[in-house]
């Protein structure tokens, strides 16, 4: 879920109403493709990795809200 990478339907995207953005977007919209019973592929990728002085710096609080975002739209 957590891959940042994500490819829809026009028309499916489009049908769904998004409440959610930073890091509650994934499991909402995740939580709302499975309730319509989307088919969901997953495709491998390839990528460099950052070191920590260039990355998120993602922190507990971040882990707390996906994990509330994946409560309220399941």
């Amino acid at each position: 879920m957590e891959t940042c990478y994500k490819m829809f339907r026009g028309e499916v995207i489009r049908s769904i109403r998004i409440d959610e953005d930073r890091f509650g977007f994934e499991p909402e919209v995740t939580s709302r493709m499975a309730r319509l019973e989307c088919r969901t592929y997953e495709v491998g990728i390839s990528y460099s990795g950052r070191i920590y002085a260039g990355g998120k710096k993602i922190n507990c609080k971040n882990g707390v809200r996906a994990i509330w975002c994946i409560l309220k739209y399941r």
